[in-house]
C-alpha cells in the first residue's frame, strides 16, 4: 500500500513555540512540513526545539524564500487554504491524500489576495463571533486531523494499549 503524505505549509510563521509544536504534530502523522518566508524565528532556537521536543530530528522540512517559490517548487500541488475568512468550513471539502494545507501567519493570516485568488479552496474552522481566531497550533491539528480521516489514516496505528490490560 502506498504511503499518503499530508503537507502542512506555514506561510510566514511568527512564534517559534507554535512552529515546534506544529512540527511535534507533523512527525506523530508522518506528515510534511512547508515553512515559507520570512521566518519570525530562526530554525536553531531553542523555543522551537522545546516545544518539538527530541521530535524535531524526525521532521520532513522544507524552508521557501516566499510563496511563489513554494508554488514554483510544489508545482500542481492541491492547496486548501485554513482561514477565519474563508466561505465554507474546513468539513465540507474532500481533502486528497497528498493535499497541502496552509495556514498564515498568527498576526495577520493569509494574505487576502492568495485567498480571493482560491476562493474554492478556502475553509474556515467554526467559532464564536466574538473570538478573533483559534492558536495557530490547534488549528492546524484540527484540520489535519479532518484530512487524515477522511484518508483512512493512513499507515497510523488507530487503536492503543493499556499497560497491564487487554482490551476485550
Amino acid at each position: 500500500m502506498h504511503m499518503a503524505h499530508l503537507n502542512i505549509v506555514l506561510h510566514e510563521p511568527e512564534i517559534p513555540a507554535n512552529t515546534g509544536n506544529i512540527g511535534r504534530t507533523c512527525v506523530a502523522t508522518g506528515t510534511r512540513l512547508h515553512l515559507i518566508k520570512p521566518l519570525g524565528f530562526s530554525l536553531s532556537e531553542k523555543a522551537l526545539k522545546r516545544a518539538g521536543l527530541d521530535y524535531w530530528k524526525d521532521l520532513d522540512v522544507t524552508v521557501y524564500e516566499d510563496y511563489e517559490d513554494f508554488l514554483a517548487k510544489n508545482p500542481g500541488a492541491k492547496i486548501y487554504y485554513a482561514t477565519t475568512k474563508g466561505p465554507q468550513t474546513y468539513v465540507d471539502v474532500q481533502y486528497e491524500e497528498d493535499c497541502y494545507l496552509m495556514f498564515g501567519k498568527e498576526s495577520a493570516g493569509i494574505p487576502e489576495d492568495i485567498l480571493y485568488a482560491n476562493q474554492e479552496t478556502a475553509v474556515r474552522i467554526p467559532m464564536i463571533e466574538d473570538i478573533r481566531s483559534l492558536n495557530l497550533s490547534n488549528s492546524v491539528a484540527i484540520i489535519l486531523y479532518e484530512a487524515l480521516r477522511q484518508n483512512h489514516f493512513g499507515q497510523m496505528q488507530t487503536a492503543g494499549r493499556l499497560r497491564k490490560y487487554e482490551w476485550k
